[in-house]
């Protein structure tokens, strides 16, 4: 068992480091019979709503609201009408910003992560705390910059030629990290 990152350590700090920071992190999902941790391998920032790629950029709505609270909570929404997407809120209170969970060690792609975990709506708006059912741990691996591969946010061509191409999306190989 790693060290619970706190919601607390989510809120303030700028999303795309952030971001960066989640590499390598776990992702908890238990419930009262079971507990699993999976590496963090993959995500994307969104960060305010001037970012023409971000939910926020459209203005405040039902839908975006929980990415205005203060960061260290989720946001879960549904896409295309099929898939779930888990996003976390970084932002400060009033500062729309999130990051993309894309995908974690074995389990590639963000629906398919929030499929096989059983990540609904139900947790948007949930603290990151053990009590919700999905947290986030440390467990010290330390990433080296090296390893982190960076490029474009996907399926975001609507944003426009500035933000479709932000180096905001970030990538890692978990079979080359230090262990």
């Amino acid at each position: 068992m790693g060290v619970i990152i706190q919601p607390e350590e989510i809120q303030s700090r700028g999303t795309v480091a952030l971001a960066r920071w989640l590499l390598g992190k776990v992702l908890v999902r238990s419930d009262a019979s079971e507990r699993r941790g999976y590496l963090i391998c993959e995500v994307e920032a969104y960060d305010g709503a001037r970012d023409l790629a971000c939910h926020a950029s459209k203005g405040r709505t039902p839908r975006t609201e929980v990415m205005y609270q203060t960061g260290g909570v989720w946001y879960v929404y549904l896409c295309y009408g099929v898939h779930e997407m888990l996003n976390l809120v970084t932002g400060p209170a009033d500062y729309p910003a999130a990051i993309l969970i894309r995908g974690l060690e074995g389990i590639s792609g963000p629906g398919r992560l929030t499929k096989q975990l059983k990540i609904g709506r139900k947790l948007n708006g949930t603290k990151t705390e053990p009590a919700s059912g999905l947290h986030l741990e440390d467990y010290g691996i330390k990433v080296p910059r090296k390893l982190i591969e960076a490029g474009p946010r996907v399926g975001v061509n609507y944003a426009g030629p500035v933000w479709a191409v932000k180096p905001w999306r970030f990538r890692i190989d978990p079979t080359k990290l230090p262990r």
